[in-house]
């Protein structure tokens, strides 16, 4: 595609305030500035947060996207009209919600397969209201993959901020789960895919910093032999095959560390924590490994907000900015 890239915006929750910082970002002029933003979601929800929220907008609704205009200053919605979509209560969680928002997110991913837009980001879902659904999901990045035939074990989880950038050997499962999925050709796997994610990001040349799993990084077997017998080996295996990265590096002093592109962290928290302290409205994250650019944000739907026009629409700003910004890579 020539010109600015095309971001497809997923609404996410319709009980929670996706649809708001969906509107807030779409409308922000750092956005319109790199890119020409569609919002994917059913125009009537949209219309009653924009009212909610006081968001003064004029929402365009096109049934295909090469049916949308970015010349004024109106909102192009690709309307997923869904009859029950408007009357959901906000703050609450019901199969409703949970249809919802997997439909919108669906809608923006297969644009993005059919290559009508460069790239899907999407506003914070609700696993409660998915599950009432019964709709199984376990975060964006294995529905992402889902979505378009890729391994689940081949996707993973950078969350952004700023020029930080975390990636995660494992993600949503237990400490004791995640545990037994590190090993040498896991590791070695995300350090590859981290690699790549970051040439497509502009960085010509990526250096990698890789933590270890327990504390001090095993402080040479006395903690733990994860670091001897599985990390370090694939670190060395990723750089004899070209790739600048380095480690084991203590979890709790990582972050300290200068010169790094991105982390590779073994565990949820080991990245999170760090993230939701550092930027916590402020976090885009990416979904690497897939044939899309796919970006979340790595906050909540907060329902005690919703409708009140009150949401920070920091965090979707920057997962649309990052998406530009690898578009252009």
């Amino acid at each position: 595609m020539g010109g600015k890239p095309k971001i497809a915006i997923a609404t996410g929750d319709p009980a929670g305030i996706g649809p708001e910082i969906s509107l807030k970002a779409a409308l922000d002029p750092k956005v319109r500035a790199v890119c020409d933003p569609i919002v994917v979601s059913d125009l009537r929800v949209l219309d009653r947060h924009a009212k909610a929220c006081g968001i003064k907008v004029e929402l365009r609704g096109v049934k295909r996207i090469g049916e949308a205009q970015w010349s004024g200053a109106q909102i192009n919605v690709l309307d997923c009209a869904l009859p029950y979509a408007a009357a959901i209560d906000l703050g609450t969680n019901s199969a409703d919600a949970g249809r919802a928002i997997i439909a919108f997110a669906g809608a923006a991913v297969k644009a993005a397969r059919a290559g009508e837009v460069d790239a899907v980001a999407a506003a914070p879902q609700n696993e409660t209201s998915i599950a009432l659904a019964g709709i199984p999901f376990d975060g964006h990045p294995s529905f992402v993959a889902r979505e378009t035939g890729t391994d689940v074990d081949d996707v993973y989880l950078m969350l952004c901020f700023g020029e930080r950038r975390i990636v995660h050997a494992t993600l949503h499962t237990s400490v004791r789960e995640a545990i037994g999925m590190i090993t040498r050709e896991r590791v070695i796997k995300v350090i590859h895919t981290a690699d790549r994610a970051l040439r497509q990001l502009g960085i010509a040349r990526p250096r990698i910093g890789v933590s270890g799993l327990n504390p001090h990084a095993g402080e040479d077997g006395l903690f733990g032999r994860e670091e001897i017998e599985i990390i370090r080996p694939a670190i060395d295996t990723a750089a004899a095959e070209g790739i600048a990265v380095s480690g084991p590096i203590g979890a709790d002093i990582l972050f300290h560390k200068q010169g790094y592109d991105a982390f590779v962290v073994m565990l949820h928290d080991q990245g999170h924590i760090a993230a939701k302290l550092v930027a916590p409205n402020a976090t885009a994250a990416m979904t690497i490994g897939t044939p899309i650019l796919f970006a979340s944000v790595a906050h909540g739907s907060a329902h005690d907000i919703a409708g009140k026009g009150i949401a920070n629409p920091a965090a979707m700003i920057e997962a649309i900015m990052q998406l530009a910004k690898a578009r252009r890579g």
